[in-house]
């Protein structure tokens, strides 16, 4: 993963974040601490592009042990390959009602791993992602509790 590429990454998923919730989703002292923290913190943190079928651009080492996936089969993901079958639905209102109201903080639902297991994830926040010109930009999620189904 180049360095750069990275940072904005880690711009853009935590000054969202903070500009819809009001607090931090990492500290750090600088940006490069920040995309250092965020990539190996022991939670969950995805982001996903504006395509009609969005495509992971960010999933951090955490993630990336959960589903079994290394960064480069993460990049090359849909999203929804990563939850079960009878999940796409309520998934898809979720994501709905994030880019209506800007987050929502009360989701949980059940995912898939590239093995085909399946985990359930806890309470997430889901919230839609801002540019710098403000235009939307895609979804990110973060939760910090999960167990095998």
């Amino acid at each position: 993963m180049e360095h750069s590429h990275l940072l904005e990454q880690t711009e853009l998923i935590c000054s969202s974040f903070f500009s819809l919730l009001g607090r931090d989703l990492i500290s750090g002292n600088s940006l490069a601490e920040k995309a250092n923290a965020m990539y190996y913190a022991p939670f969950v943190v995805v982001a996903h592009n504006t395509e009609a079928d969005p495509v992971f651009f960010y999933a951090n080492l955490t993630a990336q042990q959960l589903w079994g996936l290394s960064w480069d089969e993460f990049l090359s993901t849909p999203s929804r390959l990563t939850v079960e079958a009878m999940e796409v639905s309520e998934r898809q209102k979720l994501l709905d009602r994030a880019r209506q109201f800007g987050y929502v903080d009360d989701y949980t639902g059940i995912r898939k791993r590239k093995d085909g297991s399946a985990f359930e994830i806890g309470t997430t926040i889901l919230w839609n992602l801002k540019d710098k010109e403000g235009n939307y930009a895609g979804q990110a999620a973060m939760f910090r509790e999960w167990k095998d189904c």
